[in-house]
């Protein structure tokens, strides 16, 4: 069986693709698959670390506000499409794969063109533009989220879930964990973090409240403040805190999942997805600057299951300390958010798109 995945941009396209292509080879190592992205974009580093072949596509994304560089998207759009059709009869796929991102959009509707079945998986409550205009003619998509009927067509809908980290899954020795972070076995942490670049908002709203922090001597603070704002923030007052590790990356995720009472990140799709499978309560303070404002998409479909609390982007400097601290303190209410959160999380969502994937191949050949 060979499959074509496309799929990137932005992690959080490039790396449930990589969890998909890693699921298909357990079912069966002699899949052969092929990564077709976008150049220059993060998945021609990751999918070749992951241990997969790939190709770029000159496709580069079309800019909501009116900009010089949208006078180039015909012409690399073109281009593309032309590229992923000498991609596609030389590899002769059984199946194409979407996760949605710039290049998923040529590679797809070219697969379509050639007759090949498509499977799309959609990671945001708030369903994505490039998947939007493939979904007509995909033979199954994968859902994350409940209510994405009033994007997609009914009938295709399959809810599988995100793939997550798998070592997210794995049972962790918290007196290890702590010690990794150099942290108090017997006081409470909050996890802050913006992503691997950072988010400004949520280190500006830690940079104001110094103070606040500096009076909870009783709590530990995990901060990623990300690779964009280190020179910004990394000297700080806050950072200076002996009851706050300030750090530009966290290397072990899994462990500061082990680690928190609490958290305090964006609300993208996979770290949504990841929250659910950790089982860590959280306050979201939902990007302002994505498309169609999923994130707050995301952040509302949580806290209206009572998984999750939400402060606005523009409140955070204001209300992200105090409302975090408020939920920490609040055992009942902690417990509620982490109950919610299992009862919604879809640990195997891998391995079940896989077999969707595969089913599909099936029928195409029947």
């Amino acid at each position: 069986m060979k499959v074509i995945v496309s799929g990137g941009g932005t992690g959080g396209h490039v790396f449930p693709a990589i969890a998909i292509a890693k699921a298909l080879k357990k079912i069966d190592a002699d899949i052969d698959i092929l990564f077709v992205g976008a150049e220059g974009k993060i998945e021609m580093e990751k999918v070749p670390q992951a241990g997969f072949k790939i190709q770029g596509l000159p496709i580069a994304g079309f800019h909501r506000k009116m900009t010089l560089k949208n006078l180039a998207f015909p012409f690399k759009l073109v281009r593309s499409l032309m590229k992923v059709r000498r991609i596609i009869k030389d590899f002769q796929p059984d199946v194409a794969v979407g996760t949605g991102g710039y290049a998923s959009g040529p590679a797809l509707k070219m697969a379509n063109k050639l007759g090949i079945p498509t499977v799309l998986q959609e990671q945001n409550s708030y369903a994505g533009v490039t998947n939007r205009l493939l979904a007509k003619k995909a033979s199954a998509i994968c859902v994350a989220y409940d209510g994405l009927d009033k994007f997609f067509p009914k009938g295709k809908l399959v809810l599988t879930g995100n793939p997550v980290r798998k070592d997210l899954q794995e049972e962790k020795d918290k007196a290890i964990a702590k010690a990794h972070f150099g942290l108090n076995m017997n006081k409470k942490t909050i996890l802050v973090m913006g992503g691997s670049l950072g988010a400004r908002t949520i280190n500006q709203a830690m940079d104001a409240a110094k103070e606040l922090i500096e009076a909870r001597p009783d709590v530990e603070v995990i901060w990623q403040m990300g690779r964009l704002y280190k020179d910004t923030f990394g000297n700080c007052p806050t950072a200076q805190l002996p009851n706050v590790k300030a750090m530009v990356f966290i290397d072990k995720m899994d462990l500061a999942y082990a680690v928190a009472d609490v958290a305090v990140c964006r609300a993208g799709a996979l770290t949504i997805s990841e929250l659910t499978v950790a089982g860590v309560p959280a306050v979201l303070v939902p990007s302002p600057n994505v498309a169609e404002d999923h994130q707050t998409t995301n952040a509302k479909a949580l806290e209206s299951k009572n998984a999750a609390l939400m402060v606005k982007d523009v409140e955070a400097v204001e209300k992200m300390w105090t409302e975090t601290v408020a939920l920490l303190d609040d055992n009942e209410k902690r417990n509620q958010l982490q109950t919610n959160l299992l009862a919604m999380a879809k640990p195997n969502a891998d391995m079940e798109i896989a077999k969707i994937i595969i089913d599909v191949v099936h029928k195409s050949q029947a």
